[in-house]
């Protein structure tokens, strides 16, 4: 039983895990327990708010989401763990958002779709220990089920949540992602990260939206990475001269982050920017079928828009690029596309131009 464990051998357990997780690709590993109280009073405040949108799946599962033991049973542990993902060689995020006739994809998913680069090392990791120590508890998350993954990281130590809603690490910023294994193991927990955001307010004043409400409080229905990849209808007409060249994401907050000039590159080649999605011309990819559209985002986080919400985000920002032939022959040749949405913004962005 895991419960039995003496403390000596759990805290080499622990310490093996930092030795594996480093082998496949992690830079940090910490545990936390299980409770998330004042986290999931936060939650509830914000959902009572309708500060999620459309995002219904946020309150699908109630307290399993607060709650870790009862989303798994027997979870006694959660183990956080965080791998950097900044794009090498990419072009850099300035010079994309600086040029309205490129779009602009966030940098966590210019490469490999970060959910099957994590969740395979995850398992691998699992995998290694059960070969150590025999069979224990686990599952484990990669942003992929009612998992409070930032709250959880910040209680194992990896950083603290960020004025604008994001885990900051104060020697890798916030440019990494997460995963998590929820265990029966009771493993000696890591001592939470504090917050050092002082005074700054950049993330707030960079939000083209002012979706960062106040600090520490988004409402998602004004940000842009929700309005762009998680909101499934028309984006709201005021809001669009916002979104600028923003086609997939939104990385603005981030990049206003002082605590990012020590975000480092992503060690695993999977992160590398692929098909020439970190700076790729509005009108070339406005230009693709839904062939090429699937063939160019296979592995990608960009395959979970569709087609459909892919030309609906190009339109946007076709209609705030400049005005040129080119952009208005890519714009007219959609007029009469056969989806009422994608129809709705191409009139839009037309009318821009006109």
């Amino acid at each position: 039983m895991a419960q039995d464990i003496p403390q000596a051998e759990l805290l080499r357990i622990k310490s093996r895990l930092r030795e594996l997780a480093t082998g496949y690709g992690f830079q940090q590993l910490g545990v936390s327990g299980v409770d998330l109280a004042a986290d999931e009073g936060r939650l509830r405040q914000w959902l009572a708010e309708g500060r999620h949108g459309g995002m219904e799946f946020m309150e699908r599962h109630g307290t399993r989401r607060s709650r870790p033991a009862e989303l798994v049973p027997g979870t006694v542990r959660v183990i956080s763990l965080r791998m950097d993902c900044f794009a090498p060689e990419a072009v850099p995020a300035e010079t994309v958002l600086g040029d309205p006739t490129r779009a602009y994809v966030a940098r966590y998913a210019l490469g490999r779709d970060y959910h099957h680069i994590v969740r395979g090392r995850l398992q691998k990791l699992a995998s290694a220990l059960v070969a150590e120590i025999g069979p224990f508890g686990y599952r484990a998350f990669v942003d992929s089920g009612p998992v409070m993954e930032k709250p959880l990281a910040r209680d194992a130590g990896l950083g603290w949540i960020g004025k604008h809603t994001n885990l900051i690490n104060v020697r890798a910023g916030s440019q990494f992602v997460l995963g998590e294994l929820y265990t029966d193991l009771p493993l000696p927990v890591d001592t939470p990260a504090t917050d050092h955001c002082g005074s700054c307010t950049a993330c707030i004043t960079a939000c083209p939206t002012g979706a960062i409400t106040a600090p520490y409080q988004l409402d998602a229905r004004l940000c842009i990475s929700y309005l762009t990849i998680e909101h499934h209808g028309p984006i709201p007409e005021p809001l669009r001269a916002a979104l600028g060249n923003r086609v997939f994401g939104c990385d603005d907050c981030q990049l206003a982050c002082p605590w990012n000039k020590f975000a480092q590159v992503a060690s695993d080649p999977g992160f590398r920017a692929r098909n020439g999605l970190d700076g790729p011309a509005l009108v070339e990819l406005f230009a693709w079928s839904e062939a090429e559209y699937l063939a160019r985002t296979e592995g990608s986080a960009l395959r979970r828009l569709g087609y459909r919400r892919f030309l609906r985000n190009l339109a946007v920002a076709l209609g705030n690029a400049p005005a040129s032939p080119e952009v208005r022959g890519a714009l007219a040749a959609r007029r009469d596309d056969s989806d009422a949405i994608v129809r709705e913004h191409v009139a839009w962005a037309l009318a821009q131009h006109a």
